[in-house]
């Protein structure tokens, strides 16, 4: 496969704005090290940590936490990538060229996979998929075979694989009740599913016009995200990327000994916990970032075998990365934003 010297590559150049999202047309394509591969990037999706990494959401030194080491710019965002290998560094075997891989978005320490402190991010620790070329660890490129694009497997590698990440730690089984907040967004729809995957009953908290679409996915009723869950409660397990004002009723909702597993908080970071809650209801509470390597590879088939199916709002360009991501905040849709390179 040939690769070209240089390459279109989308430069986040500092935080900011989405002027701070720079087109470069000429950009050195990457070379692999040792273990590595380059990846054509066939389509890379958006997610929420890339919009929190422009803006400067996980920066040190402020009131809004802490993730690692400050960044160092330019840097080229992208997570969810789908595509081919087109290179491979030394000790990769060569028969992998031409592979068609989805990326787990974890790059973990190979001496210390189970270190967390030692994890980085694909798009923020590492260069990622907002380009057409891309280097990572071989391991961390696995090979899918199924008939759906580019664009729809683009769609699962930070969302579903955040979704899944969730239900295992909060061990979520058969015949479990499961509260889902932000059910239209790409971790809470495919956690609708995932949870339905497992014979546990998805009930989804979202916005009423969406919830048409997040019952075909699999929830079995829907809720208001204003409303109060406790009147359709106890439940097992809450998985929340949602946070915001109404996080107490979550924890009230939950059956004496549940579950609430959180990887996200777009509805605001800072909560007001009741201790009581907690305690004499006998409450686990789990945070959730940094997905296992064991989860991904379940993940991969769960893909291949038709149990969870992309979910997939709209593509864009490379060159209308603001566009796609303005999109994004907008929060106006169901599913992903997913950019198109292969058809860009």
């Amino acid at each position: 496969m040939t690769v070209p010297p240089t390459m279109r590559a989308v430069l986040l150049t500092r935080h900011g704005e989405l002027d701070a999202l720079v087109l470069d047309s000429a950009w050195p394509t990457p070379q692999p090290g040792p273990g590595e591969v380059v990846i054509r990037v066939d389509a890379c999706a958006i997610n929420n940590t890339d919009i929190n990494t422009r803006v400067g959401w996980y920066a040190q030194g402020d009131d809004n936490g802490a993730w690692g080491e400050p960044l160092k710019f330019p840097i080229i965002q992208g997570a969810d990538v789908c595509g081919v290998v087109a290179q491979v560094g030394e000790g990769v075997p060569h028969e992998r060229v031409g592979e068609r891989v989805i990326t787990d978005p974890w790059v973990r320490d190979p001496v210390a996979p189970d270190d967390l402190d030692r994890a980085g991010y694909i798009g923020s620790e590492i260069n990622g998929g907002y380009a057409d070329f891309m280097v990572v660890p071989a391991i961390n490129a696995h090979g899918v075979s199924t008939r759906l694009s580019a664009v729809q497997l683009a769609s699962f590698a930070t969302s579903a694989g955040t979704a899944l990440d969730m239900l295992r730690r909060g061990k979520v089984g058969s015949g479990d009740r499961v509260l889902i907040t932000g059910a239209s967004g790409g971790v809470g729809l495919y956690a609708v599913q995932l949870t339905k995957a497992f014979g546990a009953e998805p009930v989804a908290v979202c916005d009423p016009t969406k919830a048409s679409l997040v019952r075909e996915f699999g929830a079995v009723e829907t809720i208001d995200r204003a409303a109060d869950p406790t009147e359709l409660g106890p439940f097992d397990v809450v998985a929340d990327v949602v946070g915001g004002p109404q996080w107490p009723l979550l924890l009230r909702a939950l059956r004496r000994g549940g579950r609430y597993v959180v990887s996200g908080a777009i509805g605001g970071p800072l909560v007001e916990l009741d201790l009581r809650t907690l305690y004499l209801q006998d409450l686990v509470l789990i945070g959730a970032t940094i997905t296992q390597p064991a989860v991904f590879a379940e993940l991969v088939k769960l893909i291949e075998s038709g149990a969870i199916k992309p979910a997939v709002a709209a593509t864009f360009p490379l060159e209308q990365i603001h566009d796609a991501q303005r999109r994004f905040v907008e929060k106006n849709f169901v599913g992903k934003i997913v950019l198109d390179l292969a058809g860009s």
